[in-house]
């Protein structure tokens, strides 16, 4: 009876575990369109002052290498800024794209650990009243069942009792 409670017990964490994840992967694509829309206006910024220097974006970034140390410098931080805005401009079309639960499959996309840190720290756990949200606990709920009786059923294998021969074979 214990054995039974503790993996219930599994499941329903399995449940209430996994039934957060369409919201907060909400919350995530929330923040990156944030963080795609302040980078996209820094990256025009760029894009702006290289066309009146009468360079393209790669000939400014350039430029402002040959400039010193400083300008160096700056290169490669504006050259990491639109690595950065190209990863996270495509990880967005792929998460706008994606319903609740092609975004489970998609989670890869989930990548920027900054906007992950972000939302896990203003993420509240809150009761799922979507159909996303109830089928994610019920997967969750088999899942933490089946991974928990498994293991404890792997557990006990050895403690079993051999089941008594027959006596009289003949």
């Amino acid at each position: 009876m214990f054995f039974r409670a503790l993996t219930f017990a599994g499941g329903l964490a399995g449940a209430a575990g996994l039934s957060q994840f369409p919201e907060f992967s909400q919350q995530y694509t929330q923040r990156l369109a944030g963080a795609v829309d302040e980078l996209s206006r820094f990256v025009a910024e760029f894009d702006t002052d290289a066309v009146e220097q009468g360079f393209t974006r790669e000939e400014a970034l350039v430029d402002l290498a040959q400039g010193g140390q400083m300008g160096a410098a700056r290169a490669q931080t504006m050259d990491r800024t639109l690595a950065r805005y190209n990863r996270l401009s495509a990880d967005l079309i792929v998460l706008r794209e994606a319903g609740p639960f092609t975004r489970a499959y998609r989670a890869r996309s989930l990548t920027d650990t900054e906007i992950v840190q972000a939302a896990w720290d203003d993420f509240k756990p809150a009761m799922p009243l979507t159909f996303e949200g109830a089928a994610f606990a019920g997967f969750g709920f088999l899942a933490g069942l089946g991974l928990l009786g498994g293991l404890i059923a792997l557990i006990r294998l050895p403690f079993r009792r051999k089941p008594a021969q027959t006596a009289g074979r003949g």
